[in-house]
């Protein structure tokens, strides 16, 4: 396995090896991100990670500077799994001047949700992804990408945006990885404590809970929403969202749609210091 700091080096590392499948990172992998790089590995001639903490798509208050940093023991998990290149920048290496050039996404996806909760954050999101996507495959013609449905908008910002710019990249979304009790893997769990960790297992229990009830049309989707919150809260979370949408769109569905069209329940929760997301499709 090669590990790579510089863009000249990975694509040099790339030179006549084909196509590649790339999996992006922030670094701190758990068995989530393993299970990308497994995905992602048969589905091109190289596969390629990258680990890179974008300050882009923190807001000031959150946490850039903590954020865990675990290279030599990702590089050894990345290695143990068959990963080819790891490319792992640092900050100057990607932004060697203040990046005044961004991506903005389509604010009806982008402002909604983890949009009207983190402003900015996809424009970050895509900023990076952008030149990743540049650093990976301007040389090689194009290539594949895994990204996590955990991350759910996320995934749909990134497919729109190759959409639109008409990039040679194909965008594959890995199922949630979970740890026993439903609790989908993140980074940031590490932040939890022993006792917030069995804590932290009612956020899937409230998606599992909405998408029991929401089809039914009992109540109004509003009112089984707003319910779904104040239960969660009354664990001593404070919920950002908890809500029901399209796949495709993340709108709210109409009375129609509800009954037949391919939803999401997506969440996103503070446990303690710790802001927790998760989503479940039904």
């Amino acid at each position: 396995m090669q590990v790579v700091h510089s863009i000249a080096q990975l694509r040099t590392a790339l030179d006549g090896r084909g196509r590649p499948a790339f999996v992006p990172t922030m670094g701190n992998l758990h068995a989530g991100h393993i299970a990308l790089v497994r995905q992602a590995k048969p589905l091109g001639d190289v596969q390629v990670s990258s680990i890179f903490v974008n300050r882009l798509q923190f807001l000031p208050n959150e946490d850039f500077d903590s954020y865990p940093r675990t290279l030599q023991d990702d590089c050894a998990k990345l290695e143990a799994e068959g990963c080819d290149i790891v490319f792992a920048p640092k900050e100057s290496e990607l932004y060697p001047q203040p990046q005044t050039f961004k991506i903005q996404p389509d604010p009806a996806l982008a402002d909604i949700l983890e949009g009207q909760f983190r402003p900015g954050f996809f424009t970050g999101v895509c900023t990076v992804v952008m030149k990743l996507f540049s650093a990976v495959f301007a040389s090689t013609g194009g290539g594949v990408a895994v990204f996590g449905k955990k991350d759910y908008q996320q995934r749909l910002v990134i497919e729109r945006m190759v959409q639109q710019f008409a990039l040679p990249i194909e965008i594959v979304g890995a199922e949630i990885a979970r740890a026993e009790g439903g609790l989908a893997l993140s980074s940031r769990n590490s932040y939890l404590s022993s006792a917030e960790l069995e804590q932290a297992q009612a956020l899937s229990g409230a998606l599992q809970s909405l998408t029991q009830v929401a089809r039914q049309g009992e109540q109004p989707l509003e009112v089984l929403e707003a319910q779904t919150r104040q239960a969660l809260n009354a664990l001593g979370w404070q919920t950002d969202y908890l809500t029901v949408r399209l796949r495709d769109s993340l709108q709210s569905p109409n009375a129609e749609e509800l009954a037949s069209a391919p939803l999401v329940a997506l969440g996103a929760a503070r446990l303690g210091n710790t802001r927790l997301i998760d989503n479940l499709e039904f």
